[in-house]
């Protein structure tokens, strides 16, 4: 575990805490069809004003009712093979994005060493 120094002691620096990300969306209902069905994601927990939905190695991902942060990266998911990914959730009618910089071939880029694909949420 890794930890800072303050000058009153050693703090932890969240390694163990589960991280959340939270995306906010105009329509509760499109986002459970999208994230659910069209990304496979179970519904862990549904309030009037948020949704929780698991992913891979215990990450979870609330959509909450508010105005969307447009244009930028909200979360990312790492994964074996991304042709095969990308493949898959395209048969799910998931629109994926193409970029100039980073170049996409297929909806993917090479980014150094690691690659990525982008798709929107509703």
């Amino acid at each position: 575990m890794r930890h800072i120094t303050h000058k009153e002691g050693i703090y932890d620096v969240l390694a163990d805490a589960m991280l959340v990300t939270t995306v906010a969306v105009t329509d509760l209902d499109r986002a459970r069809q999208f994230f659910g069905e069209q990304l496979g994601l179970p519904l862990l927990d549904e309030t009037p004003f948020a949704l929780r939905f698991g992913a891979g190695s215990g990450t979870q991902v609330s959509v909450r009712r508010g105005q969307p942060n447009v244009g930028q990266t909200v979360g990312h998911f790492e994964v074996a093979d991304i042709e095969a990914t990308v493949r898959d959730l395209l048969s799910r009618d998931v629109p994926f994005d193409e970029y100039e910089t980073p170049k996409t071939t297929n909806f993917i880029a090479q980014i150094g060493p690691a690659r990525g694909a982008w798709f929107k949420d509703p």
